[in-house]
């Protein structure tokens, strides 16, 4: 699915909107506009959703959908298929920013534009380093980005790091309280059996 994500202005987002603090190293969008366009049955889709702290998410706002010809109709049927939770998920990447950098005058990247071509945000090296290296500041870090993309999105966080990292969940879990407890994880939550599809 692509997804355009804007603003509530109607911007291209970019990591310059993002500016809210979460964590100790991310930054994010307060809110967003992403429109999807189901070209199999012509029906586009616009949501707006805004970061709530006490949810440690994203949480969608509004929702509109519209026929993308002439010859659609927008039915019970056609609204069933409407997927906002991937939408928030395919949006989120873009709202969520990050520095590689310790310097106060470095590039401030959004998650989609680390992400690879796989969809996956942490390259390969990265991951079995961060696996083999033992606790360490660049695992944190990793931890805080994938839990964060995720938990933003509203998508299963320990999930996200046992994919990423290629680890057992029970690792992922114990790493994940971990940065909890450093305190790396704060304005970020997910709260399990949440429903899939929002």
């Amino acid at each position: 699915m692509k997804v355009d994500v804007r603003t509530l202005e109607g911007e291209p987002m970019t990591a310059k909107a993002a500016v809210q603090p979460v964590g100790s190293g991310l930054r994010i969008a307060p809110a967003f506009a992403a429109t999807a366009t189901d070209q199999s049955r012509s029906i586009e889709t616009r949501i707006e959703a805004r970061y709530i702290a006490a949810e440690g998410r994203y949480v969608t706002t509004a929702v509109s959908v519209r026929a993308s010809d002439d010859t659609t109709e927008i039915n019970a049927n056609a609204l069933r298929q409407v997927t906002v939770q991937a939408i928030v998920q395919e949006a989120a990447p873009h709202c969520i920013a990050l520095t590689l950098s310790d310097n106060p005058n470095a590039e401030w990247l959004t998650v989609a534009e680390l992400s690879t071509q796989d969809g996956r945000l942490i390259p390969d090296w990265l991951a079995a380093d961060v696996v083999k290296r033992g606790p360490n500041g660049a695992r944190m870090d990793v931890i805080e980005i994938v839990y964060g993309a995720a938990a933003l999105a509203g998508t299963p966080p320990v999930r996200a790091i046992v994919r990423e990292l290629n680890v057992s969940h029970r690792t992922a879990s114990d790493w994940t309280a971990k940065a909890r407890a450093a305190g790396r994880l704060e304005g970020m939550s997910y709260a399990v059996g949440r429903q899939a599809d929002g």
